[in-house]
């Protein structure tokens, strides 16, 4: 397991112009004894809460994770709080809802298909299934794409 990298910084508004967020800026010297702009993935621990996140570009270089409301909300800080960060590379791992493991363990071509996927078009998919309400949706989208992927077909285009 790769050592912690250790800095401080505040906590500052930032993020995309669309989508009002909190920031940290990754100091220069931390991003290059990550592996420089090779990190995308990271596991950055505030106040004793592990957050795996990814690493954003910033205009004229750099990187910063991006952190929102409600992380902030459980982590307990605010824009202007002076925090000690550590941060790790993380793994590209993606957590797959349980109906959507049953249904691709069911299908290896499905599977297949998912694991040549990026981590974040991985990701997307894994959030479409678990991000429904109902059971019953769940499974049936959860089957829908592993239909789709195991046909040869994308998993979000209507091929």
């Amino acid at each position: 397991m790769p050592t912690p990298l250790y800095f401080h910084a505040v906590l500052e508004p930032g993020g995309p112009s669309f989508m009002p967020t909190q920031t940290i800026v990754v100091p220069a010297e931390v991003l290059t004894a990550l592996s420089g702009k090779a990190a995308k993935r990271v596991i950055v621990t505030i106040r004793g809460h592990a957050l795996r996140l990814g690493l954003l570009p910033l205009e004229g270089g750099g990187r910063y994770p991006m952190l929102n409301k409600d992380v902030c909300a459980a982590v307990g800080i605010r824009l202007g709080d002076e925090l000690e960060i550590s941060i790790e590379p993380g793994p590209d791992h993606v957590d797959l809802p349980d109906e959507l493991a049953e249904a691709l363990a069911a299908w290896p071509e499905a599977e297949t298909a998912v694991n040549s996927y990026s981590g974040s078009h991985r990701r997307a998919i894994a959030r479409l299934v678990a991000e429904a309400k109902q059971p019953e949706t769940r499974i049936r989208r959860a089957l829908t794409l592993t239909e789709r992927l195991a046909r040869g077909l994308h998993s979000f285009r209507g091929d």
